[in-house]
């Protein structure tokens, strides 16, 4: 009996283990491509597409100019288009550079603070703030890559934490957003600390030769002047020491004292540059900018339904336009479904298996009780002699095989659940979406039946064979 509990037991939890994850990864990869009805990008894989622009849970097929997506945003067949801007994260959580448009599509709210307004600001989901201990007006740096380790970190601009979402158990609560001004920004510091150093040494050059020149002719001081206002962005506190000591020169060879309003005037120009760059960062132009990719939504009908002609048209367009010869696009429906179809495979052999096991142990506990029954049959004519009819013996009988099946089916969904607990760990590392034991599906009811159905037909035969027991020739030969 034993066995058949055991038996019982491994074919319900298999089986129940794997609706679990079937149901609740299905309900996340659906949810998250809801509304989402193309996504294009650079050429490449469709499926990888997909996986880095919905679920941002694979490397991008590349970036794609933006300036070749302009006409996606004016098309008459295109209802919503959502920038998507990639590349960079912060402790393994994705940095998306977007539009408040992708909350707005998630339909996910704030639950502290704003949506982001300027450059370096960023929401962050609620998974991200939970896991990391990100609070409203927390700064942290960005780091180049989508994974965590060995990455290079972006220390010139840092991120400001000005919004949190709400939980919403779509891939938002696993992201950090921001404008895709930020995420411009912090790739283009290496070209502007080339650009710095190298303004710096020909302002150094210029200082120290109109320095030289002032020392040798002793005068036009007034040139010096602007010169050094010219340069006080990079070099104020230099600047304004030569100057006050080549001022002094000159006013001991002419009897003229400039040095108040000269060193007034660049004082009061560097504390206005410093004050404007700690408030305000410059806009960034979008010239020659990349994106990731394009999030489509196709445009309605009068009647509010899909445009038929959206996806054939957008398709056409990418396809035969000169000039979008680099564009790939991916519908998430199609490859969400090829995804599924190929993931079935692996689910179904196992679906079988635990079918196999499950028809074992029916046959382990109709073999348990039919030998049983060969051991007991003196007990049972007994029974018989004191009292007990035929069908009270047959129910008995059954009643063993519906108990047997019974606590198997518990002991297995005490192990599907408790194992599904404990998977969800492994499970939200490699695809970044919660999963949870504490879900009951309406196929495990089914599954309870099914177990019932099992231990009853078990059970059968032996119970017939309890039913027509022979009570003088099982006694006699007692």
């Amino acid at each position: 009996m034993g066995l058949s509990l055991v038996l019982v037991a491994l074919g319900v939890s298999l089986t129940s283990i794997l609706l679990l994850i079937n149901q609740q990864f299905q309900d996340r990869l659906y949810r998250n491509i809801e509304g989402i009805n193309m996504v294009v990008g650079a050429k490449g894989s469709p499926l990888q597409m997909i996986l880095s622009s919905v679920y941002h849970i694979d490397v991008p097929t590349g970036n794609i100019p933006l300036k070749k997506t302009k006409w996606l945003t004016k098309s008459k067949f295109v209802g919503k288009a959502i920038p998507i801007a990639l590349g960079d994260s912060y402790q393994g959580y994705r940095i998306v550079g977007t539009d408040t448009a992708l909350a707005s599509h998630y339909k996910v709210k704030i639950e502290k603070g704003k949506l982001w307004q300027k450059d370096m600001e960023a929401c962050v989901g609620s998974k991200v703030a939970k896991k990391i201990k990100l609070k409203i007006g927390s700064t942290f740096h960005g780091a180049h890559g989508l994974v965590s380790d060995g990455m290079h970190v972006h220390e010139t601009f840092s991120y400001r934490v000005v919004g949190i979402f709400k939980p919403s158990n779509t891939v938002l609560d696993q992201l950090i957003l921001t404008n895709i001004s930020s995420v411009w920004r912090v790739h283009e510091e290496h070209d502007h600390k080339e650009e710095h150093v190298t303004d710096s040494t020909t302002t150094k050059n210029d200082s120290t030769d109109s320095h030289k020149h002032d020392e040798h002719s002793g005068h036009n001081h007034g040139d010096t002047i602007v010169a050094q206002n010219d340069t006080a962005h990079n070099h104020d506190a230099h600047n304004g020491h030569a100057h006050t000591a080549h001022t002094g020169n000159h006013d001991e060879h002419n009897g003229h004292n400039h040095d108040d309003h000269g060193h007034a005037h660049d004082h009061g120009h560097a504390h206005d540059h410093s004050h404007e760059a700690a408030n305000e960062l410059p806009p960034i132009s979008s010239e020659g900018k990349e994106i990731t990719a394009m999030l489509i939504t196709y445009a309605k009908d009068k009647e509010g339904n899909t445009s038929t002609m959206a996806s054939v048209r957008l398709m056409s367009t990418i396809n035969e336009t000169e000039g979008l010869e680099e564009l790939g696009y991916a519908v998430p429906a199609i490859q969400l479904r090829r995804l599924m179809d190929n993931m079935g495979l692996g689910a179904s052999f196992l679906y079988i298996l635990a079918l196999i096991i499950i028809g074992i142990s029916a046959f382990s506990m109709f073999i348990s009780l039919f030998n049983s029954m060969k051991e007991r049959k003196y007990e049972v004519a007994l029974m018989r002699t004191m009292g007990a009819s035929r069908l009270q013996l047959f129910f008995m009988v059954t009643l063993e095989g519906l108990l047997i099946a019974l606590f198997g089916y518990l002991f297995g969904m005490l192990i599907s659940h408790l194992g599904m607990s404990l998977l969800s760990g492994y499970l939200e590392t490699t695809y970044q979406y919660n999963f949870t034991g504490l879900m009951f599906l309406v196929e495990e009811a089914y599954l309870f039946v099914g177990a019932l159905v099992i231990g009853f037909v078990a059970a059968l035969i032996p119970a017939w064979q309890a039913y027509r027991t022979n009570i003088s020739s099982t006694l006699s030969q007692g």
